[in-house]
């Protein structure tokens, strides 16, 4: 099977990861595309001594470590302005194994042979980026999600970090309302709610206003990772590992205190 055959499933789920790295989906998708160009024009530096969609992580970290993509053209995306465009924001390695392990589902072992260390540096890689979740300063969070059970596992998920929960939206109309009522600094949003409205059209709608990171948690991510149109930076699949969502939380609260730095 050729690479190309071998690597297409696993694509839209690289973007996520490469998005949830650089903090914009323009910049995450720039990797990719850099990657699977320099594939096709030297595909013997895809590993084939290990499972594709091992290789296809490998690969990109590989590149992540030493591209020269220009992002330094500014970006609006779903009313966000980018990070920084320098390869200083990137995403520093802990944080990097952290999210291979919480978000793509990697094991430890995967994770150190993606990014080409032992498994105990990994391990170690992984618990570094925990502690600096730990330290994360604490900010509101608002919360839409139209199902009781989950929207209180993310809540409890949420205060463990040490955030506050301004509130719980079931529709698009209650989460404009709270937004009115106190201004988050983060969203974590579904996307089919309670009345049939969209958490995507809610989300839109406060970032019109304000200026806000926002996390998607979905039992439906391929409506968000169609390439077709803006996509989030940070998606989280429903069932979800609390990990993942803690993880998600910390890099999209890592990003935005980097902007907000630079702006200052």
């Amino acid at each position: 099977m050729s690479i190309a055959k071998e690597i297409a499933p696993h694509l839209p789920y690289l973007r996520r990861f490469a998005r949830a790295l650089s903090g914009t989906q323009a910049s995450g998708d720039a990797h990719v595309v850099a990657m699977l160009e320099a594939l096709v024009a030297d595909p013997s530096g895809f590993p084939r001594d290990v499972d594709p969609r091992i290789g296809l992580y490998r690969t990109f970290l590989k590149l992540w470590s030493s591209t020269g993509v220009d992002m330094s053209e500014p970006v609006i995306e779903l009313g966000r302005a980018p990070a920084e465009r320098n390869l200083d924001a990137l995403t520093p390695r802990p944080r990097q194994a952290f999210l291979l392990r919480t978000v793509e589902g990697f094991s430890i072992d995967e994770v150190g042979t993606i990014m080409n260390v032992p498994a105990d540096e990994a391990a170690t890689l992984i618990q570094t980026a925990g502690q600096e979740i730990a330290e994360q300063v604490a900010t509101d969070v608002l919360i839409i999600e139209d199902e009781p059970i989950i929207a209180l596992d993310i809540e409890t998920m949420v205060e463990e970090l040490g955030h506050t929960v301004t509130g719980v939206a079931r529709t698009q109309r209650e989460a404009i309302a709270l937004v009115a009522k106190k201004r988050p600094g983060l969203v974590l949003a579904d996307i089919q709610l309670a009345d049939g409205s969209s958490g995507l059209d809610a989300v839109n709608e406060i970032l019109s206003s304000i200026d806000v990171p926002v996390i998607f948690i979905t039992a439906y991510p391929e409506r968000l990772l169609t390439g077709d149109r803006p996509e989030p930076a940070f998606l989280i699949t429903k069932p979800f590992q609390p990990e993942a969502v803690k993880a998600a939380i910390s890099q999209a609260l890592f990003f935005d205190r980097r902007a907000g730095r630079k702006a200052a």
